[in-house]
């Protein structure tokens, strides 16, 4: 597979970015896009879609004969995700146009036919179309990416790391640092599957459970081209020099608001990123997230510099595809009750169901009461042993078990399609701060549902007064008001039914 530097153009035929603004600024405090622009862009789209052949071939790949036939689509919830005002904000005087095809980007035969084969991919979701240019068009600036769950997000990087590497030497050339061991795994999965036909290695850097440890001494030094791990054993690695970056050409940081924040790994991720500029030329920042806040954006903005931005506006992120209720509960006991009564007997047929919890003291009560009454759930917290971690999401994800019990360790990230239900037992909170409700991550948990547009739905259970003025504070926030639902069969099924459930 060839170096994305070799094809640095692109198609004539290409749709326009929407257009840049003068002014840097983030996605949340950007003026709204006049109704004429939309309409023009989307006439505009219209006629170069209607222009463009459709007898593309690639270096003897029979690319048309890979794509889908949307007649025989298994998944009749999974759509494209409805439109949303993507923001950019570009440095230089690069022009970037957007991709309508995967072929617009000059990929390899070989990526191509994982994308299509691999991935069952047809075209670039809108914010692979408009990311994905600036990501592989020299001279390869930095980019930070703010975006709704389930948009794409990870293809994004994903494809962005996997081009850029030269299969050729046998060399770390791509870094992908990730916040929990879950979602690391989580990317290599999906960058193997789509790098399949490249010959690319990958190695995945997270700590090893007892069965399978090796001494870092005894390790031999990282010789695989992409490497996506957490921030503690990649940091353990290069301290032991196991793990070298003067190859490097591009760094990911995924969910990179947590990686970033003083709460988060703020001292690790700076330590990765200060040793990789002094022994790598030039390396290219990615850093993707669903989320920033005001004291991570003004961070980021003081470390990357040179920098492109990709935002859709705040009130745009809770995702419309996915329905919120709250549903009010005198006590623990009737929130057990609705799950059981209401949230299972109607949700039985479709699909998955992921249960936020705010502490693993709820998360094993809640499993015992559910078990008590028996029903079959799994439960994963930080502090379960990683083997068992492993299982668990494994057969989640297998579709062997239907009701997963979390709490935050699987709010960020953790993606399965099959996921349509989520229910907020607790409402979550800032640390220490029990009345301040935690935005980024109540948008993170319900993004476990309605994944490239599917259809969701999110039931809050609120107990008391302090439940009730959390959501009343996530409401303004966003700027949107949840549905009160009555614990009745007639108003849960009506929920259902508005969510395209049912």
């Amino acid at each position: 597979m060839a170096d994305a530097t070799e094809n640095p153009a692109a198609p004539a035929t290409l749709e326009p970015l929407p257009s840049t603004e003068p002014k840097r600024s983030w996605g949340d405090v950007a003026e709204e896009e006049e109704e004429k622009e939309k309409e023009e862009r989307k006439q505009q789209q219209q006629q170069q879609t209607a222009n463009t052949s459709e007898d593309k071939s690639t270096a003897e790949l029979d690319v048309e004969g890979l794509t889908i036939d949307e007649s025989k689509k298994v998944n009749k919830f999974l759509d494209e995700a409805e439109d949303s005002s993507i923001k950019t904000v570009t440095t230089g005087d690069t022009p970037y146009t957007s991709a309508t095809t995967f072929e617009d980007l000059n990929l390899s035969p070989e990526l191509l036919k994982g994308l299509y084969v691999e991935m069952k991919f047809q075209k670039p979701s809108k914010i692979q179309a408009i990311s994905l240019p600036m990501i592989l068009t020299p001279p390869y600036r930095n980019l930070i990416a703010q975006a709704r769950n389930g948009s794409g997000k990870t293809t994004c990087f994903v494809l962005g790391m996997l081009s850029r590497v030269d299969p050729n030497l046998k060399a770390p050339q791509a870094l992908c640092i990730c916040p929990t061991r879950e979602l690391a795994i989580q990317n290599l999965e999906v960058l193997r599957k789509m790098g399949k036909h490249t010959g690319i290695t990958s190695e995945c850097a997270v700590p090893t459970d007892s069965t399978n440890y090796v001494p870092i001494s005894k390790r031999p030094p990282v010789t695989a081209q992409v490497v996506i791990g957490t921030p503690g054993t990649i940091k353990k690695w290069m301290s032991a020099k196991k793990l070298g970056f003067s190859r490097l050409k591009i760094l990911v940081y995924d969910e990179a608001d947590h990686m970033l924040d003083e709460a988060g790994f703020r001292d690790d991720s700076l330590r990765i990123m200060k040793d990789i500029e002094r022994s790598s030329g030039h390396c290219q920042v990615l850093l993707f997230s669903a989320t920033f806040n005001e004291t991570v954006k003004n961070f980021v903005t003081r470390i990357v510099k040179d920098y492109n931005q990709l935002f859709v506006k705040k009130e745009e992120l809770s995702l419309e595809s996915v329905k919120q209720y709250k549903v009010y509960c005198p006590d623990e006991l009737a929130k057990v009750m609705v799950i059981r009564d209401r949230i299972f007997e109607l949700g039985e047929k479709m699909g998955q169901t992921i249960i936020f919890v705010r502490t693993k003291n709820s998360a094993s009560a809640l499993h015992k009461a559910l078990k008590d009454f028996g029903y079959e759930v799994t439960t994963i917290m930080g502090a379960t042993i990683q083997e068992e971690r492993d299982k668990i999401v494994k057969e989640f994800k297998d579709g062997l078990t239907q009701v997963l019990i979390s709490t935050d360790v699987l709010a960020r990230g953790f993606d399965q399609q099959q996921v349509n239900l989520i229910v907020n037992y607790d409402p979550p909170v800032k640390h220490g701060k029990h009345l301040e409700p935690d935005c980024e991550v109540y948008l993170h948990r319900i993004g476990r549902a309605g994944r490239f547009g599917r259809k969701g739905v999110v039931f809050n259970l609120l107990m008391d007064g302090d439940d009730m003025i959390i959501m009343e504070k996530i409401e303004r926030y966003f700027d949107i008001k949840v549905t009160e639902v009555r614990n009745s069969d007639e108003d849960f099924k009506a929920a259902l039914k508005a969510a395209g459930l049912l």
